[in-house]
């Protein structure tokens, strides 16, 4: 085992991420744009697959619950979370449609989606993008480093510089908790 490569692949990742001021402007902007999301009594959701559907979830809980500090929720949901919503669209529509219907449904001009993927390439996320603009919501692709094809459809693009997805996925955490931390701390100054 090699666990010391493993570690400092990971920390060369994040240290990309520190050195990018696109980067770094990015999650600003999208921190500040969920900030101004919930001061309009907007809601913020959010989607992947996998792994992504469970950092989806985690972020999600992170904003609805607390992070930090006690405080009031937030309006926050991973669009995965009901499986019986999730198993009958995937049925009778096709999986690619489980986040557009919701979207369809719930989400409002001003809302946010943030849509989580490695690749960039979750045809399923993408086709919410599409009913995102539609509907006038903001959408936000934390993605690896290429973007995808989320990238075209997306209003911000937090791309981590990896190709590798465990790499990957533990940066989108860092990314969701900073932006956590910071919205939680604008929102709710102590």
């Amino acid at each position: 085992m090699d666990i010391k490569r493993i570690i400092s692949q990971s920390i060369s990742v994040k240290q990309q991420i520190i050195d990018s001021p696109i980067l770094n402007t990015a999650i600003a902007d999208v921190t500040n744009k969920i900030i101004e999301t919930y001061r309009a009594d907007g809601a913020v959701y959010f989607c992947g697959n996998g792994g992504s559907a469970a950092d989806a979830q985690h972020i999600a809980a992170e904003l609805s619950g607390r992070f930090y500090f006690d405080r009031p929720p937030l309006a926050a949901e991973a669009l995965h979370v009901n499986t019986s919503y999730l198993t009958a669209v995937a049925n009778d529509y096709s999986y690619d449609e489980i986040y557009a219907r919701y979207i369809k449904g719930a989400g409002r001009k001003g809302d946010v989606l943030v849509g989580i993927s490695t690749s960039g390439n979750s045809n399923n996320i993408i086709r919410a993008f599409k009913v995102a603009k539609e509907n006038g919501l903001t959408t936000v692709a934390l993605t690896g480093e290429t973007g995808g094809e989320m990238k075209d459809f997306a209003d911000f693009l937090i791309n981590v510089p990896s190709t590798d997805t465990p790499r990957i996925q533990e940066s989108h955490i860092m990314i969701g908790h900073i932006i956590c931390e910071y919205v939680e701390s604008e929102l709710f100054p102590r």
